[in-house]
């Protein structure tokens, strides 16, 4: 199968300013890809984008003040009543929350031997944990088959949670978490393509 050229793809580079990170940006950048970098400081990323020009888009880690964060969680997650986003998948499938998405992605973490940790209140299916799972899998943290991360991959976020994060980063009371939404986006249309090809 013929791989597809770098300008036609989109690169997540994580420590866009030093080292390998750097060099792997530079070189995607330099091929016609379009890079999401993120680092620790603007300033360092600021340097990288001149050099780099447009195709570079950066994210700092430090950017962000915790309190108006903070306030911004609450207004997108929780809010007085209802939060402008519901982050479950259940939610996003159905119109409702704990629905059967919730029940059957309960039993497949069952089968793999993963349950809720004591004093989780949030249901599984919420869009936080299920990448906690998925990346639990990846580094080998739960004894799991190899094909198990594609299988919840498939079956547990791919159906929605692309939408969710376009909805974050559309979201009125976003500011830090638009960034957020951003790279989630790009990350699971990175993994959509990575489960995608042939083994």
């Amino acid at each position: 199968m013929e791989q597809p050229a770098a300008a036609d793809n989109v690169a997540l580079v994580t420590g866009a300013t030093r080292g390998f990170g750097r060099a792997i940006a530079t070189a995607l950048c330099g091929a016609g890809a379009t890079v999401v970098g993120a680092a620790r400081t603007a300033a360092e990323l600021a340097e990288v984008r001149l050099e780099l020009g447009a195709s570079f888009t950066a994210e700092a880690a430090d950017a962000a003040d915790p309190e108006k964060v903070g306030r911004e969680f609450f207004d997108l997650f929780i809010g007085i009543g209802r939060g402008e986003l519901l982050p479950y998948g259940s939610y996003y499938l159905t119109g409702f929350l704990n629905e059967r998405p919730l029940a059957r992605l309960r039993e497949d973490l069952a089968g793999l031997g993963i349950e809720r940790a004591e004093r989780q209140y949030e249901p599984e299916d919420h869009a936080a944990i299920l990448c906690e799972i998925m990346a639990g899998l990846a580094g080998g943290e739960f004894p799991a088959p190899a094909e198990a991360q594609r299988q919840i991959f498939d079956k547990h976020l791919a159906p929605w949670i692309g939408r969710f994060f376009a909805d974050l980063a559309a979201a009125n009371a976003a500011d830090f978490y638009r960034r957020v939404g951003t790279l989630g986006r790009l990350f699971i249309e990175i993994e959509t393509e990575a489960f995608a090809l042939p083994e």
